[in-house]
């Protein structure tokens, strides 16, 4: 029902947006749309590969490598993974969902997230050259770091 309430509550601010200026609120959708194409093949490939993984590989199987069970180990793993993988925060929430639909645990899908948001392995030689090599593993290292923390905080609240 909420989703309802956020649907109308855009609708009825687009509305205001073109009263108020026609031209801006064009240019605006406009400029949505390109983004959204442009997200698209990489939204839709992603999902299609979770899926593709999801059908191959049962629910017992992600359950075992990541699931509540799995305890630390299954944390690490989910953390390595996220810290290695290069996902916009778009797609990365669908993904959770459909993982812990399919028994992952709520620890391992924290720490999966947490370093996918905020630890940048491939992005780190990039980093380096704006910022130096001391400071982007700081950072990296202090983000893995607190990942575990936030899977901890998780797994005590949620589990």
């Amino acid at each position: 029902m909420s989703n309802v309430w956020m649907y109308v509550l855009t609708i009825v601010l687009l509305i205001i947006s073109a009263v108020k200026d026609k031209k801006k609120t064009k240019q605006a959708l406009m400029k949505a749309w390109k983004t959204f194409e442009n997200i698209l093949p990489e939204l839709l490939g992603i999902i299609m590969l979770v899926g593709l993984m999801l059908a191959i590989v049962n629910p017992e199987v992600v359950s075992k490598i990541i699931g509540s069970e799995s305890g630390w180990l299954g944390v690490i793993l989910s953390a390595v993974i996220g810290a290695i993988t290069l996902i916009p925060g778009f797609v990365a929430f669908p993904t959770a969902a459909l993982l812990l639909q399919n028994g992952a645990g709520y620890m391992q899908i924290a720490a999966f997230v947490s370093t996918l948001m905020m630890v940048g392995v491939i992005t780190a030689p990039v980093e380096m050259k704006y910022f130096g090599k001391k400071l982007t593993i700081l950072r990296n290292t202090t983000a893995f770091i607190f990942s575990f923390i936030v899977a901890y905080i998780i797994g005590r609240v949620v589990g």
